[in-house]
């Protein structure tokens, strides 16, 4: 994603994402949930898209609290689906609500979501990616790939040059250990 560090310091809409948040390690349940329902969101769209409507999920979406997503029924989908807001898109929207779900029951096996993924590393992406799609759904290899990177679990988010970079090392991602 070395594109990504050229252009996006100083961009309105991407700086803060970059400097800030890409790459840095998340334990946080809510957070992650945040970000695999924003990667699932972006499939087939701009990055960008999905950063300017970061809000509109938010609010659409509890404040990405799994818990009342995972009870999120037809009415709660019918209101997504008619907001501008957001990604207006019903597979999308009924993967967050499953993924939620999962989320649950990673709680009961492994404590959260976030053990659960400590419990798989490390894994080669390949693997990740077989793994993510048997227990989630809207699963591709970008999916995984972006959303693996972009909380630190799988190297490739910054250049070696770029100076989020020394950041997010400091901040000791699961890849480096």
């Amino acid at each position: 994603m070395s594109g990504y560090c050229d252009y996006a310091p100083g961009n309105p809409i991407h700086a803060s994402y970059h400097d800030e948040e890409y790459g840095f390690p998340l334990t946080d349940e809510t957070a992650l949930f945040e970000r695999l329902v924003l990667e699932i969101a972006q499939a087939g769209l701009s990055w960008e898209l999905i950063l300017k409507k970061r809000e509109g999920f938010r609010r659409r979406l509890a404040g990405f609290e799994v818990d009342k997503v995972a009870a999120f029924g037809s009415p709660e989908i019918e209101s997504y689906l008619g907001d501008p807001e957001v990604i207006r898109n019903r597979l999308k929207i009924q993967a967050f609500i499953h993924n939620a779900k999962v989320i649950q029951g990673l709680r009961e096996s492994h404590g959260s979501f976030h053990a659960w993924i400590e419990a798989q590393h490390p894994l080669a992406k390949e693997d990740w990616v077989k793994l993510f799609r048997k227990t989630f759904k809207f699963m591709g290899p970008e999916i995984v790939g972006e959303f693996l990177m972009s909380t630190g679990v799988l190297p490739g988010a910054h250049r070696d040059d770029c100076p989020t970079q020394k950041r997010v090392l400091a901040a000791k991602p699961m890849w480096k250990r």
